[in-house]
């Protein structure tokens, strides 16, 4: 159990659901362990939040626990689009741990958002990856199907075509050296952002100096403190969140940061409503 999420899941209004999925990681699989790190890693964060005077456990926070892989990615995303649509249904808002970052389709389309927002190293603009349409280098491609915008945050890689794709008008990239004016908009109610938000944190959007525990890092990223603001600044406007890409490759530091940038979400998300 996510330390804190005491609430019954007929009282919750926030439901945690592992989604353990690990099929099409390219370079260091592991993310089928990253609900369960994040959930270790947790342990150790105190109960109080000091920028909302909130508890933790006084939230309605739910764990859900983990919603079994298997080796169909197709499937499995039905089923968990499902489950998400439970946590909808009952009025909740749901918090997925995964996971390779495919899984974020299953609450994208589930959610229904007007725009999906990710915190990414990757543009994920691919149409598929190595022959296979349905990958975690394809996630905002897909998420678009569903949303009418995309904006990515941190992006710095991508290739040729995913560059060009990005360059629509339904797509927004907000490089790091970028990140702070982008968010002064967001905060001045300016056009930035309008409407309802799915935000996904793959956590290597951060600087693998920050967490190097993900499959595929990249240099020259975001630091935990500019990811914290992206997250208690989205929050209020957002009906799902997820954390994905955590690995078992380094010591705890990206299941730390996923956890506390899961928790600060709902610290935020619960202060505003």
């Amino acid at each position: 159990m996510f330390p804190g999420a005491v609430a019954d899941r007929s009282d919750a209004a926030y439901v945690i659901v592992g989604a353990p999925l690990d099929v099409s990681t390219t370079f260091q699989p592991g993310t089928r362990f990253g609900p369960d790190r994040v959930r270790q890693f947790a342990r150790s964060f105190e109960d109080y939040d000091h920028h909302t005077g909130l508890r933790f456990s006084e939230l309605g926070v739910h764990d859900e626990g983990d919603l079994h892989a298997w080796d169909n990615a197709e499937e499995y995303l039905a089923f968990l689009e499902g489950t998400v649509s439970d946590v909808r249904d009952d009025g909740a808002l749901p918090v997925v741990i995964g996971g390779e970052h495919t899984v974020s389709l299953a609450g994208v389309r589930a959610c229904e958002p007007d725009v999906f927002v990710s915190l990414d190293a990757h543009l994920d603009l691919r149409s598929a990856y190595d022959g296979n349409p349905l990958s975690h280098a394809t996630v905002t491609h897909h998420a678009l199907d569903t949303a009418e915008r995309a904006v990515v945050i941190g992006a710095r890689s991508g290739d040729e075509d995913e560059w060009e794709r990005a360059s629509d008008a339904d797509v927004t990239v907000v490089p790091p050296d970028e990140l702070s004016e982008w968010l002064a908009n967001v905060r001045d109610r300016s056009p930035a952002l309008d409407g309802s938000v799915y935000l996904s944190v793959d956590i290597d959007a951060a600087d693998p100096s920050v967490a190097p525990g993900t499959g595929t890092m990249e240099p020259f990223g975001l630091g935990s403190r500019e990811m914290q603001r992206v997250v208690r600044t989205l929050a209020p406007v957002c009906v799902g969140v997820d954390v994905v890409e955590v690995n078992d490759r380094d010591d705890g530091q990206a299941a730390t940061l996923a956890g506390k940038l899961l928790r600060a979400f709902v610290y935020q998300h619960a202060a505003e409503m």
